[in-house]
Formats: C-alpha cells, structure tokens, sequence
C-alpha cells in the first residue's frame, strides 16, 4: 500500500511539474507555430520603465483575446538582450528600439550577422532623458566629462544611445567618464544616495522610474537638453533618430525639455506562426483602449504607422494583417 501510494505521488508530482513549468517546446527553436494552448513569453525591460509596464497589459490582452493563448511579461535588460532572447527562441515577443532592431537586421553593432526577427507593429517612440543633480554643474553632454554615469543596463537601448551620444559630444565613454552599466531601479537609487552624478534613459512618456526620481528629489535634479549632439548622431547613425521634446506637464518641469526620440518596435522570430503573428497586430488595434489604461504611451499607436519598421522586415502574418 505504502509503495502505491507513493507512486500515485510521483505521477502528480510530475504533472504539477509540467504544469508549473509549461511547455515551451516550439519556442525553444524560435518556432512558435505549435504554441497554441501554451505560454508566450514576453521579453520587456527593467520593472520601473514602460516596457515592463506594457508589456504586461499586452500579456493580459493576449490571455483574453488570442483563444488558447496565455502569456507572461519578463523583465529584462531590454533592446538588445530581447532581440537576443527571441533569436534564441527563450522569448517569443520583444519590446525593442528601433536603432537596435535596425543593428540587428544588418548583422552590425552589438551583432555580428543579421538576425532572423520580423516586425509585428512600429510603437510609440521612446525619449531620450538624461537626468544629473543640480550641484553636479551638468548642462549639456559634454559636461559629463569627468561625472559618474549611469548608461543603462547591458545590452540595453538605453547603453546603445548613451554611449553613441558621449561619442557625438566628443566624449571616450571608457576613459572620459565614471561609467556604471545599471538598470533603471539601480540608477534611480544610485542618484538618490550621492553615488551618481547623473543618468541616461530611453523610456516612454511618462517613465515610472523618472517620475519617482523627480517627484522625491524635485529641484536637486534637472534634465539636459540634447539638442547639440542630434546633428553628429544622426550623420553618423541616420535619422532612426529624431529631434523631441519632453513637455513641462510630462514631470513638472520649469520648461520643456529637447531630446532625441527612438522609435520602438514589437518583434517576434521569422519563425512565428503567420496567424498568430496576424493576431498580435490585430490586438494591438482592436484592444488598444486597454492598453491606453495601462500605460498613455499606448496612445501614441497608430494604424498608420505601425507597418513603418523599415530595415526591419514585417512579419508576413502582420504583413496581413496591415493589407
């Protein structure tokens, strides 16, 4: 009786297993045409910027409203590192900059050959937001020479754009600054506790983590235009870069500030299923008031643009879906 028992436990044992863990099988190759019934994962970025935030409203869109389908929203180093995780087949859709995507699909950059990703929408564009303590005398780019600075995350969109905007100010980002590669959370606190003098942060309108930053240390820190180092970067790197402004209501600013704006992307595997890269799109539009109440940078998607990824190729089912 005793052994009885213990192997009906196994066999539960193991199913609960199989449960927990789900099975991801197809993902694994970057294929995801037999994933129906199982998990998608969502590759997004820190837990205190947009990505994140979104990422998770799409995850409970894509559990409501794609039949068989449930998914769950993962923090990440973001741009690159998602671009990784889906090439790699550990995600099934990824949040990324549109300057890392682009490096992605010409094999340049952070990668060495072209990545098989595909398109499923062109989002809202990220901003630019360099922040530094008032008493750190930073006004300009330029003026980081010398300061300690947080460049984002490794592997991040944020670290591709601070380190191409150092470079456009005339700055060595390994010998003319103090550069800690932290996340979001980890920058936030780091200029709270007087161990950095500023950060760099590509992120939606509002960014959670900024808004936290200024609210708790209101007129100890200040944004730092950029509008002198657009010109260099766009001759170098193209207008995937573009001239923007943060509005003084976005975190109560005493003025607007100048920034440079990166479009986002939405990318899967070249492998995904096509229907299942056509309901994606389509969710975007058909459920985008939910994911306006989620996040207002959602607001920002348009029909219009959304098929706008170039270099990065559509996916053949959002290809569809856009007609």
């Amino acid at each position: 009786m005793k052994l009885g028992r213990l192997a009906v436990l196994l066999v539960a044992g193991s199913l609960t297993l199989g449960g927990c863990g789900g099975d991801r099988s197809a993902g694994q190759t970057g294929d995801t045409s037999s994933v129906a019934g199982k998990r998608l994962s969502i590759a997004t970025g820190n837990t205190t910027g947009v990505y994140y935030v979104l990422g998770g409203g799409l995850a409970n869109q894509i559990g409501k409203n794609i039949p068989g389908y449930q998914a769950t929203a993962e923090a990440t180093g973001a741009s690159v590192e998602n671009i990784q995780r889906v090439v790699r087949g550990d995600s099934d859709i990824a949040f990324t900059l549109a300057d890392s995507a682009a490096d992605a699909a010409a094999g340049k950059g952070s990668f060495t050959s072209p990545q098989p990703i595909r398109a499923i929408a062109r989002l809202y564009d990220n901003y630019t937001q360099v922040v530094a303590t008032t008493d750190s005398g930073v006004r300009s780019i330029a003026d980081l020479k010398g300061k300690r600075v947080s460049t984002g995350s490794p592997n991040s969109g944020t670290e591709v754009i601070a380190l191409r905007m150092l470079k456009a100010a005339g700055l060595d980002p390994d010998k003319d600054v103090t550069r800690q590669s932290l996340g979001l959370p980890e920058s936030v606190q780091g200029i709270k506790d007087g161990g950095l003098d500023a950060l760099i942060w590509s992120g939606g309108l509002p960014t959670p983590g900024i808004t936290d930053l200024v609210t708790s240390l209101k007129d100890k820190v200040a944004f730092v235009p950029l509008d002198k180092v657009l010109a260099p970067m766009q001759a170098e790197h193209g207008q995937v870069y573009a001239a923007g402004t943060i509005a003084k209501d976005v975190y109560a600013t005493p003025s607007e500030v100048s920034t440079i704006t990166v479009p986002n992307l939405l990318v899967v595997n070249e492998k995904m299923d096509p229907a299942l890269a056509e309901s994606l799109a389509r969710l975007l539009f058909d459920h985008k008031a939910e994911l306006e109440k989620v996040h207002p940078s959602a607001k920002s998607i348009t029909r219009d643009n959304a098929p706008k990824t170039e270099p990065v190729p559509l996916h053949d089912g959002a290809k569809k879906y856009y007609g």
